[in-house]
């Protein structure tokens, strides 16, 4: 059972607290949950990543602790952790997914669908396959060898995986002229994704900040989604900037990194960093200015179509998250909290209500062992 319209924080903005602090932040944040993000501890990225569970001995006595932990401060669950499942280094794409699978087993072991507990990832792109012809079919080729036995296994434990769209525009460095590094970043890639792999027990967590700077409108693309597909929508937007880079490379292709000093000659702007490609500036909604999203629009679409399921406040936020400001971090996620109220929740003497509390249940959940790629073969 879920919670209808709910409000909830993704930990990455909080990745310098523990489990319990991230709670206790949430519990004074006014959101209604947390989706726990559970990246490896071995694992060599650094951004907007954190680890909010100990994942490598979690049994099925942890999983009773932990529901009842969050029933008692009204919380509701899902994990994440969202790495390249199907390129980059390969000792380090099995241990990508090597971690799926554990927390697809985690998930079971606190309910997992019965629960409304998802696990969040992407995919991930290899651009090994990609430079060559017809390379995007190679690697949804690529998707189908791997995700097959992976979306299997999360089916048969009941519980449902979640790609997001982000392209991960800055995951590779500046020198490579794409920056197309995560095969669910486009809506034609996530329809293909479910045609190739037949199975209730996927879906995805759409984020309209990636489609803005794509000049592509989210609401749109929500007519276009099937929205039994969608579970989860990450609060996260963006502004587009209308600088002199984006004159200069225009708004369809990335910035592109060339010899400084014949840049500084020209007269043309480069990338400042891998991120800085695309002339945008991620924002939340109702926090320091206007961006380019119609929420009222994209909302009332959600609600018309039949979506009544979990906001996820994703803070990348230049001006909160990025500041590194703790302050700045809590002031964003709460006027974001009061600016989405009015959008979601019932209008009542008490002003805009948020959603009674559904406690997750206590399922008795088989303590299954820990499995890896190699066992699914």
């Amino acid at each position: 059972m879920k919670q209808e319209n709910a409000i909830w924080l993704m930990s990455s903005a909080y990745d310098t607290l523990n489990q319990q602090q991230l709670i206790e932040k949430a519990v004074d944040l006014g959101v209604q949950g947390i989706d726990l993000c559970v990246f490896r501890t071995d694992s060599d990225r650094t951004d907007h990543t954190a680890t909010h569970l100990a994942y490598q001995s979690f049994d099925a006595e942890d999983a009773a602790k932990l529901i009842e932990l969050f029933n008692k401060n009204e919380l509701r669950m899902s994990l994440g952790a969202f790495d390249n499942m199907i390129g980059g280094e390969a000792s380090e794409r099995i241990k990508n997914q090597n971690h799926l699978l554990r927390l697809i087993r985690i998930a079971h072991l606190l309910g997992g669908d019965a629960n409304d507990i998802i696990v969040g990832t992407f995919v991930g792109y290899n651009h090994e396959l990609g430079s060559m012809e017809d390379g995007f079919q190679r690697n949804l080729d690529e998707y189908k060898r791997v995700f097959a036995p992976i979306v299997k296994y999360a089916e048969d434990l009941g519980v449902t995986i979640a790609y997001e769209n982000c392209p991960m525009e800055g995951w590779r460095s500046a020198r490579y002229t794409s920056t197309f590094n995560n095969l669910s970043g486009v809506l034609a890639a996530r329809k293909l994704m479910y045609a190739l792999i037949d199975s209730p027990a996927h879906g995805e967590i759409y984020d309209p900040s990636h489609d803005i700077w794509q000049n592509t409108n989210p609401v749109s693309v929500i007519q276009h989604t099937e929205i039994s597909r969608l579970k989860r929508i990450h609060v996260k937007t963006t502004r587009n900037l209308h600088n002199a880079a984006r004159i200069q490379w225009g708004g369809m292709y990335p910035m592109q990194q060339v010899e400084a000093s014949l840049a500084e000659r020209a007269g043309v702007s480069i990338p400042k960093n891998d991120w800085d490609r695309h002339h945008y500036e991620a924002m939340l909604p109702g926090f320091g200015g206007s961006d380019h999203m119609d929420w009222n629009a994209f909302t009332t679409t959600l609600k018309e179509l039949g979506y009544d399921g979990v906001y996820e406040i994703e803070n990348e936020a230049k001006n909160s998250k990025d500041t590194g400001i703790g302050a700045a971090v809590d002031q964003g996620i709460k006027s974001c909290v009061n600016y989405l109220s009015p959008l979601l929740w019932p209008l009542s003497e008490e002003g805009y209500v948020r959603p009674v509390h559904v406690p997750l249940q206590q399922l008795t959940a088989k303590n299954v062992a820990v499995v890896e790629m190699k066992d699914l073969a």
